[in-house]
């Protein structure tokens, strides 16, 4: 049984990703997975990679195979507080049994804090962190 859980996945702030991101960090060193689904409307991550939580099972593998010698991965949805935390764990343990534990734990899996919601509330606007936003959609009613 692995010993990774969501409790020890760690997170990563809005700031820090920001700045991992302005500092042209290339998809050697970081990707970004967005597991939302009809809510990946209105806007993203502009270096992210679009996998909706219902595709997750069958791309699993294919995200294990292709992010294999990446650095970093932050997975976020919505929230980050139910789909994106689950994905990444999800990730992580098919990491593991795919690479073993050791190959598995070479990498750097992370959860974006606030998920896109707190990420488009400081960063919506700025077109080169985020992509197709449409803030009337963000906006509180």
């Amino acid at each position: 049984m692995s010993s990774i859980n969501i409790a020890t996945l760690p997170r990563i702030s809005r700031d820090a990703l920001a700045a991992i991101l302005q500092a042209g960090t290339t998809p050697a060193k970081l990707a970004i997975i967005d597991v939302r689904d009809s809510d990946h409307l209105g806007g993203h991550l502009s270096a992210s990679t679009w996998v909706p939580s219902s595709s997750l099972d069958v791309r699993m593998p294919e995200l294990v195979r292709t992010l294999k010698d990446t650095e970093k991965v932050v997975f976020h949805c919505a929230l980050s507080q139910q789909r994106g935390p689950s994905a990444a764990l999800q990730y992580a343990r098919e990491r593991e049994r795919t690479l073993g534990a050791e190959e598995g734990s070479k990498q750097e899996i992370c959860i974006l804090e606030g998920g896109f919601v707190k990420w488009q509330e400081k960063y919506g606007k700025d077109e080169a962190l985020t992509s197709a936003y449409v803030e009337d959609i963000w906006q509180d009613s």
